[in-house]
């Protein structure tokens, strides 16, 4: 029974490595679309060398857009992670059998997994304060 519900886990962590990235392509891709449909009705004259639209606020809006795509990517990426321990952690209580090393092993694994969600709210709301002070613009 528990080597089968390993075996189960162990497949829908597999299966979740490889579904993640691309799940996450279509955010990424709204960044650009974003940035094409800013731009496609200058005639042109806001792109730059590199083919890229350019405004006088373009650099910082740039780095902030940048920034939060990837803090909300990374953030994406942990909150699944941290479900997915928090399940792990969950069978492991379960099938502790009343073991107390056991059960200490699986409450941490829930407790850091919680922990995990914590930091990076937070990292969320610092990094999002940080970009409006500095940068002067929330993406």
């Amino acid at each position: 029974m528990i080597k089968t519900i390993k075996q189960m886990l162990i497949t829908v962590l597999a299966s979740a490595a490889l579904v993640t990235p691309f799940a996450m392509a279509p955010v990424a891709n709204a960044a650009f679309e974003l940035q094409d449909s800013v731009c496609s009705g200058t005639d042109g004259e806001l792109l730059g060398a590199d083919g890229t639209c350019v405004t006088d606020e373009s650099a910082g809006t740039q780095v902030n857009e940048t920034v939060t795509l990837g803090l909300n990517l990374f953030s994406a990426v942990v909150g699944i992670i941290a479900v997915v321990m928090i399940i792990v952690g969950g069978v492991k209580y379960i099938t502790s059998q009343g073991e107390s090393s056991n059960i200490t092993a699986a409450k941490n694994t829930i407790l850091y997994a919680v922990i995990g969600l914590v930091v990076v709210a937070l990292a969320q709301i610092i990094v999002r304060f940080v970009l409006e002070r500095f940068v002067g613009q929330s993406g």
